[in-house]
């Protein structure tokens, strides 16, 4: 399994010096199977640099997969090169919710006067394909969703191939449940063992005390959740929109410390834009 960010940004897009080495595109992952089928996980900014690398390979089809609704994880479908190239196949799959959610999304976000061109026009053939909220396969890999801890909901998944896992959860709040979320202790057991994490870390630990309810971890509560479940590799994503490359560094020395005195092997990070991981 490959994985690959191409943009690990919260909320909305950043550019300038201080945001040069995380990046400043907005959510998107890609994951390219043993048997090469190419998965995209959410729309952010990030999926437009995305899309132009794919064209570059000559690679038109790909499926694609959404953790939520919520606009920075969307912004950047419309720009994604490929649904404007003849040939183009995508195939989503209907998640987080299984009833005409992923078409509602990805059809709103093209609706006038949101954007000038109709999704009907595009050139991309694009079918959806039942997912959530059971374990579902792509090829050789195995997808399994859990529910995540952010207003309006979503999920986020465990990718498991060749007895390798990679866990992705996004916009979920650790220290509040709310209503359609979970317990801190099935995140755990979800992530239990898993060979990489990455995990939503926008706010330090004081920041917390004022943003609960938000739908965000402080990155304290992520390295509880690493730790505990036993995961080989942790990283930390949906960087704050004012949070330089520097105060990330900040954060990353502080929980390597902490990793430290507690005596665990675990391997923290900050996840920056094309950062790509081998499984």
């Amino acid at each position: 399994m490959y994985v690959k960010c191409w943009g690990a940004r919260g909320s909305i897009p950043v550019s300038g010096p201080p945001y040069n080495r995380y990046g400043g595109d907005t959510a998107c992952m890609e994951i390219r199977t043993s048997d090469d089928h190419i998965l995209i996980v959410d729309a952010g900014t990030g999926i437009r640099r995305l899309g132009n690398q794919l064209l570059k390979e000559g690679r038109l089809h790909y499926h694609l997969l959404f953790t939520h609704a919520h606009w920075d994880h969307l912004m950047g479908f419309p720009f994604f090169r490929p649904i404007f190239t003849e040939g183009t196949t995508i195939r989503v799959f209907r998640c987080p919710s299984s009833e005409g959610y992923a078409e509602s999304m990805i059809t709103r976000v093209m609706t006038p006067p949101n954007f000038p061109i109709n999704y009907s026009d595009l050139k991309a053939k694009i079918s959806f394909k039942n997912g959530c909220p059971d374990p579902f396969f792509l090829g050789s890999m195995r997808i399994t969703p859990i529910r995540l801890n952010h207003p309006n909901g979503g999920c986020g998944y465990r990718f498991t191939e060749n007895e390798k896992s990679f866990v992705f959860l996004t916009d979920n709040e650790l220290g509040h449940r709310h209503a359609e979320g979970l317990t801190f202790e099935d995140y755990r057991d979800f992530c239990r063992g898993a060979d990489l994490l990455i995990h939503d870390a926008e706010y330090t630990p004081d920041e917390y005390g004022t943003k609960i309810l938000w739908g965000h971890s402080s990155y304290m509560d992520v390295v509880r959740l690493a730790m505990e479940s036993g995961v080989r590799r942790l990283g930390f994503f949906h960087h704050n929109q004012d949070r330089s490359d520097t105060d990330v560094d900040r954060m990353v020395r502080n929980a390597c410390d902490h990793i430290r005195r507690h005596n665990s092997s675990l391997e923290c990070f900050a996840v920056a834009a094309d950062m790509h991981f081998y499984l």
